[in-house]
């Protein structure tokens, strides 16, 4: 039997250009959003686009090449990981947030850039 993994792909466009945060031990994070859109026929046959937003981030090296490669708009490729966190707002309420963690990705050539 195959081991089963948390692996995520996607295909979509970019909503925002990659913004980079820098910590004081020198770590980036790279965080963008992704729209996924599916098309089907609603129940009175006309057909409908559902769009979804999907929450990425990427570490590291990863952080600066996506900060120069990937731009609002770009169609992307992506295969990640998700990830779930929890933190409270400044108003004492839990927040959750899905995230995905980029693993790869392939930009392609017909996006605007």
């Amino acid at each position: 039997m195959t081991t089963l993994r948390n692996r995520v792909h996607l295909v979509g466009n970019l909503g925002m250009d990659p913004e980079i945060k820098s910590f004081d031990n020198g770590r980036k994070l790279a965080k963008f959003t992704l729209a996924t859109n599916e098309v089907f026929n609603g129940a009175n046959g006309q057909e409908r686009t559902d769009t979804q937003w999907h929450n990425v981030i990427a570490w590291g090296k990863q952080a600066d090449i996506a900060k120069q490669n990937l731009h609002k708009g770009n169609e992307v490729a992506l295969e990640g990981r998700l990830t779930y966190r929890q933190y409270e707002d400044k108003n004492k309420q839990t927040r959750y947030v899905t995230e995905i963690v980029l693993s790869s990705y392939t930009v392609y050539p017909h996006s605007k850039s």
